[in-house]
């Protein structure tokens, strides 16, 4: 099935919250939702870029997506990288960081 509206309402709600704490640089949902070929029970890949990335944004960001998750029922789970991670460590050949950047949906 498509990409729904709820799914991208669900991401964007996320965004809002996430966007109150820190600048975010990039936030997009991955995945089979990405995709399309999700299935009612299926979670919602979320990747999101930060300047920095620390213990407390990590937390912080894992608390509004259980937030989203109770809200809504679609079980949302993250993925937080700085820039530094992206562009100047061993990450940035990462297949997984490839699928994000060609496939991920922008949000």
């Amino acid at each position: 099935m498509p990409m729904t509206e709820n799914d991208l309402q669900t991401a964007r709600e996320l965004k809002k919250r996430v966007s109150k704490l820190t600048p975010l640089i990039d936030f997009r949902i991955f995945g089979s939702r990405a995709r399309g070929d999700a299935d009612d029970y299926s979670d919602m890949d979320i990747f999101m870029e930060f300047e920095t990335v620390d213990r407390q944004l990590r937390k912080r960001v894992k608390n509004a997506a259980w937030e989203i998750t109770l809200e809504t029922g679609i079980v949302v789970t993250t993925l937080l990288l700085s820039r530094h991670e992206i562009e100047d460590s061993p990450l940035r050949s990462s297949p997984i960081i490839r699928v994000i950047l060609e496939e991920g949906v922008p949000v």
